[in-house]
């Protein structure tokens, strides 16, 4: 049965929670690739960083709901609010990665990887040794793969 370690890409490219929003956009394009894990100084995963993270923060501001109630206002989903605010107006990756990363480890096996791309609905899976990037699984790997 395969395993991370056979499907993953091993020459990871990656960033920094410093990396401009920018320099992102431009080191996805020129890899032509849709993601990136987010490393510390000591190589350690931080976060993850994919298409989906630009497009929200270029996407349109939603309005929140304001509900008066007793002559009281009430703004619906304050901290979502918040948090969208914050990605459209970020700058560098650290202020629009995802830091609750699903990852895998290298004896992960294909029919697992599949399993959990499907359920997390995740497309980059970042392959782990110890808290540190050893590679990287995305879809095509695993597209990929089932050709033999």
């Amino acid at each position: 049965m395969l395993t991370a370690t056979d499907i993953m890409t091993k020459d990871v490219i990656t960033a920094t929670s410093g990396t401009t929003v920018e320099e992102l956009a431009r080191l996805l394009i020129s890899h032509k690739i849709s993601g990136v894990p987010v490393v510390n100084d000591d190589k350690k995963i931080i976060g993850i960083v994919t298409e989906n993270d630009l497009i929200k923060k270029n996407k349109r501001f939603h309005i929140p709901t304001i509900i008066r109630l007793f002559d009281a206002y009430f703004l619906l989903d304050s901290g979502k609010v918040e948090d969208e605010i914050k990605k459209m107006v970020a700058t560098t990756v650290g202020e629009i990665c995802t830091t609750k990363v699903v990852s895998i480890q290298e004896d992960t096996t294909l029919e697992e990887i599949a399993t959990i791309m499907a359920e997390k609905h995740v497309h980059l899976l970042p392959v782990l040794r110890d808290d540190e990037v050893v590679g990287i699984v995305g879809k095509a790997d695993v597209v990929r793969s089932m050709t033999g």
